[in-house]
């Protein structure tokens, strides 16, 4: 598996699965790792990596930026039905203001939080659920 830090395509083994529009470009070891979750997890119907652009306004410009999210993948749920999730792939110390330590993390902690208000407003919009990530999600720790 690529490092914390690694960036590379990634080999799809189910490539009928993938939908996107342009090869799957993993930028840690985390996303990595999730791609090949969806990749190889026969309950996932399809899936595609940085899918969308969702305009955001910068906290910290005031300009309006794109918000792109790392992946986006559909499933059936329990009852049978359809079920589409928009995913962002973060560490902890980015999503939650008391896990930020330095203050580039908490920049990045005030970006982030405007990011996923556009996006959870588009997806609720959509009929699609919103879903953070971290390294507890991913690695249970």
């Amino acid at each position: 598996m690529p490092s914390k830090f690694a960036t590379g395509k990634y080999i799809l083994k189910n490539p009928k699965k993938y939908v996107g529009t342009k090869a799957p470009t993993f930028r840690s070891s985390w996303e990595y790792k999730v791609f090949q979750w969806l990749d190889e997890t026969p309950g996932i119907s399809n899936w595609a990596s940085e899918p969308i652009k969702i305009p955001y306004q910068n906290p910290i410009t005031g300009k309006v930026s794109n918000y792109i999210p790392d992946l986006m993948f559909s499933y059936l749920d329990k009852s049978g039905k359809q079920r589409v999730e928009l995913v962002e792939i973060k560490p902890l110390k980015e999503t939650l203001l008391e896990a930020a330590k330095s203050k580039q993390d908490k920049i990045n902690f005030a970006v982030n939080q405007c990011k996923w208000a556009s996006a959870s407003a588009w997806c609720k919009q959509n009929g699609i659920f919103f879903r953070i990530l971290t390294e507890k999600d991913i690695f249970g720790i």
